[in-house]
Parts: C-alpha cells; sequence; structure tokens
C-alpha cells in the first residue's frame, strides 16, 4: 500500500498526509519541550545550594506530553507503514494477495483505531465531569485526554483513508 499512496496527489491524499505530518511534528516537538525542561528541572534539584530548584511538576508534564506525543505518532507512522509487521508468510504470497492481506489488515487498524478514540472520548468526558486535577500543577486531566484524543482522531481518519487506498489498490489488481 505504501507505493498506491506515494503515487496519489489527489487533494484528499495531500490534505491527510498534511496532517499526519502536522500532529507526528507536534508530538516531535512536545517531546523535545519535554526533554529541555528536565535537564533543567535535573539541574534546578543539583543546584538547590544556589536558591535554584526543580521545575514544579515536571514528571506531570512529562506523564501528559509524552501521552500526547504516542498519540500523535500514530496518525504518520500507520500512514507511512512504519508500524511493526510480521511477514513471515507473506513474500510467498502473489501481489494480488498480499494488496487484499494489506487490506483487511488495514480494516483491522481502522476498527482499533475507532475503538481506542471512543474510549478516549469517554475518557476524557469522565475526567472533565469529575474535575479531576493533577496534584502539583492542579492542572485539569482531562486537558491531557483531550490532547490524546485530538492524536486519536486524526489517526482514525488516517486509518479509514488507507482502508479506502487499500481497498482502490486490490480491486486494481
Amino acid at each position: 500500500m505504501a507505493d498506491s499512496q506515494s503515487d496519489d496527489s489527489t487533494p484528499l491524499a495531500r490534505t491527510v498526509r498534511t496532517i499526519a505530518a502536522a500532529m507526528a511534528l507536534a508530538g516531535g516537538l512536545v517531546l523535545l519541550a519535554l526533554v529541555a525542561m528536565t535537564c533543567v528541572s535535573v539541574a534546578g534539584r543539583a543546584l538547590v545550594g544556589l536558591r535554584l530548584g526543580p521545575v514544579p511538576g515536571d514528571f506531570e508534564l512529562v506523564e501528559m506530553g509524552v501521552g500526547f506525543a504516542v498519540f500523535a505518532f500514530l496518525p504518520w507512522c500507520h500512514l507511512t507503514r512504519a508500524h511493526a509487521s510480521v511477514e513471515l508468510l507473506t513474500r510467498y504470497f502473489g501481489r494480488t494477495a498480499n494488496l487484499w492481506l494489506d487490506l483487511v489488515a488495514d480494516f483491522f487498524m481502522l476498527l482499533v483505531a475507532a475503538l481506542i478514540t471512543w474510549r478516549l472520548a469517554l475518557g476524557t468526558l469522565d475526567k472533565r465531569s469529575y474535575h479531576e486535577t493533577t496534584f502539583i500543577l492542579e492542572a485539569p486531566i482531562w486537558w491531557a485526554y483531550a490532547a490524546c484524543l485530538l492524536g486519536a482522531v486524526v489517526f482514525t481518519v488516517v486509518a479509514l483513508y488507507c482502508v479506502g487506498c487499500s481497498l482502490r489498490a486490490a480491486l486494481r489488481r
């Protein structure tokens, strides 16, 4: 499927690719910010004698940021077929069989993405209704859920797009 998507220069393909890339870049920027904040926090702990200290709530920020980054990378990972796959027998199948296997795999990935998105949406609403906050920063926990939900929604859209690409490639063959 990767080759069928790379040849696709339709507005839909460009839009999906741009959104997935933007999410991945956002996840990368968040990780870079977390690395910088962690370095500052560790240095602050080491220099506590000089009236410096750690970044308050650093571990809470890391937890929320890494959660967002994971979900931000999922759309790009699926679109570019960068996720792990086991291909023990597929090399013995013909191109047509592999195209149909890609369709089945993409369909199941769509089901998983939709399930994750649905449950994360319910979790976000649940966390929001209870007004639960982090311990140190007292930041609403639902903010982290909502940030992850954004990535999950884009993942579901990308998975749906991949099903369409795989179906088109399988039917063309």
